[in-house]
């Protein structure tokens, strides 16, 4: 155990300093900032006095990445939300108007005249004026609009229930389907939410769903939930627009009535668009996931009677034209028209899959919400109430330092020390990696983070007690040190494997503030290992080579 490779030592110590190095920032949190904040207006063009000093406040060749704090230490807006299910339930239905109307005009002289009833908001109902007897032919030419469920909870359903009342057709989504609209709703929403937000720049949202009809919404850095509000409310600009040519040169002249826009799955290469949109989003009724003739992943979409009537007048007069499909000026896709498109419906093919495919359609949709928000809680947070907090919390770290410093130098003295030396890498280490993957620091982080100093020595604990147990019957100094290694290990594995067990558990299930705590935890658990097995390890061993001592205090 004493005999380390050098090789060994050089990770041990590489990796301690990598730690210690991207831990560096947010020593100097505000100067980082700062620095970061310019630096991402200069690279989007802005020009303003002052921001080439404000990037220079922190060197480029050091790391920069920073622990976001979370909402309760930084302050900001809280908002929970209900989305409104069932207003896209009517939305389905009331757009399968004009197709239920082309198909039943080619069979008028089967079923006689027809007309559209008022009816439940959810349905939509037909009635037969001539020839109410011929209601169930009526239904049956109806449910050839019928298409498979695009979810694997409802393989095998169709999307729509047609039934009879009288002399009525009566047309509502299946509940299969339901529950697919719910799920796509629900994706939407979160899609259009997160990209508003995203927009505005701000830093590390928390966006998550809650139950089945909920999202929450944390944005840290915001100055009120009606600004807030007002993000979300926004509406994402969707534009369907003729292709003039495409180019790898981002600074090539578009002309006149045209304007370049860049593509998003393909970086460098930009599409010259007319800037007449043939349709946009608001015409837009629907987009789904689907499949080609071939069984390939594809896209469906389906326009309101306006847009349809305009988007058949130019596929018909475009054929073999590529069309752009633009999101918020990002081309999403410029599929070739390969044959004229009436009825205001279409597919979309490609080299997709389904995940992809699927995303797709949710970029399609997220022009607008697809139902309305009911406000249920919202919240504003004063950035006082979160320096609060985190000077709260640097007390409780330095206390709890302090005191399990002090406690270990006076139960084991020089062991101690390089316990304590561990330690202090061990909390550097896990500022580290919460800055390399841009996690988010809450309150209960911090109590995670505290609790984990009080944890991160067991480990020693448990190796110098044993230490202390061979010292009465080893040989020598050196043979009890490598005992009390070897017989501590398989403890110190297991007790710290069951609570990181726990600790993934709490990430899985659980949701904000126990997610952070979770995430603390855990990366707590893994650097305390490391640091109590490779690094005080490492201390000793090169200490004891050096002094050789002929007996040891423990």
């Amino acid at each position: 155990m004493l005999q380390i490779d050098t090789w060994k030592r050089v990770v041990i110590w590489a990796v301690c300093a990598l730690g210690i190095l991207l831990a560096l920032p947010n020593g100097f949190y505000g100067r980082v900032e700062t620095a970061n904040d310019a630096r991402a207006a200069i690279e989007a063009g802005a020009t303003a006095d002052g921001l080439q000093e404000q990037a220079d406040m922190w060197p480029g060749f050091l790391p920069s990445s920073l622990v976001n704090l979370g909402l309760d230490l930084r302050g900001g807006a809280h908002l929970l939300v209900e989305v409104q299910l069932s207003d896209v339930y009517e939305t389905r239905v009331k757009g399968m108007w004009p197709e239920v109307l082309a198909l039943l005009r080619t069979e008028r002289g089967r079923i006689g005249t027809f007309r559209l009833q008022q009816g439940a908001p959810d349905e939509l109902r037909i009635r037969l004026n001539e020839k109410p007897d011929m209601v169930d032919e009526a239904a049956t030419i109806v449910r050839s609009l019928a298409r498979p469920v695009a979810s694997i909870s409802g393989a095998g359903s169709s999307d729509i229930e047609v039934t009879t009342e009288g002399a009525d057709v009566v047309i509502r989504l299946s509940q299969a389907e339901q529950l697919a609209s719910d799920e796509r709703t629900m994706a939407q929403s979160l899609e259009i939410i997160r990209r508003r937000i995203d927009e505005v720049g701000t830093r590390e949202p928390t966006i998550q769903r809650q139950g089945d009809d909920r999202i929450l919404i944390q944005v840290p850095g915001l100055g009120s939930a009606a600004e807030l509000k007002a993000i979300i409310g926004t509406t994402a600009q969707l534009t369907f627009q003729p292709v003039v040519t495409r180019t790898d040169n981002a600074q090539m002249p578009p002309g006149a009535g045209n304007e370049i826009v860049p593509s998003v799955d393909q970086p460098g290469q930009y599409y010259i668009l007319e800037q007449a949109a043939v349709v946009t989003g608001e015409d837009l009724v629907d987009a789904q996931p689907s499949f080609d003739q071939n069984g390939r992943p594809a896209v469906s979409f389906r326009f309101d009677p306006t847009g349809a009537r305009r988007f058949g007048d130019y596929t018909a007069e475009n054929i073999g034209s590529p069309f752009a499909i633009v999101l918020d000026n990002e081309v999403i896709s410029a599929p070739v028209i390969q044959s004229h498109i009436p009825g205001g419906s279409g597919i979309i093919t490609g080299n997709f899959t389904v995940e992809e495919s699927t995303n797709l359609a949710v970029l399609l949709r997220a022009g607008a919400l697809p139902a309305d928000l009911n406000f249920l809680e919202e919240r504003t947070i004063g950035p006082e109430l979160g320096a609060d907090s985190i000077e709260a919390g640097k007390i409780a770290c330095i206390v709890a330092g302090i005191a399990v410093l002090v406690f270990m130098v006076a139960s084991y003295g020089l062991f101690g020390v390089f316990a304590n030396i561990a330690l202090v890498i061990n909390v550097a280490l896990i500022f580290g990696l919460l800055s390399a993957i841009g996690a988010t620091l809450t309150l209960p982080g911090i109590a995670g983070i505290v609790l984990t100093i009080g944890m991160a020595v067991d480990a020693n604990v448990l190796v110098f007690e044993r230490i202390r147990e061979e010292l009465k019957t080893a040989r020598g100094p050196a043979r009890a040190i490598e005992l009390g290694y070897e017989k501590a290990m398989s403890a110190i594995v297991d007790a710290n494997i069951t609570t990181f067990i726990t600790a993934v558990i709490l990430y899985v299930m659980g949701s904000g503030p126990v997610r952070g705590f979770a995430i603390t935890l855990g990366f707590g658990i893994v650097t305390s290992v490391f640091t109590a097995i490779f690094v005080t390890r490492l201390l000793v061993a090169v200490w004891f080579q050096r002094r050789r001592p002929k007996t040891l205090e423990v």
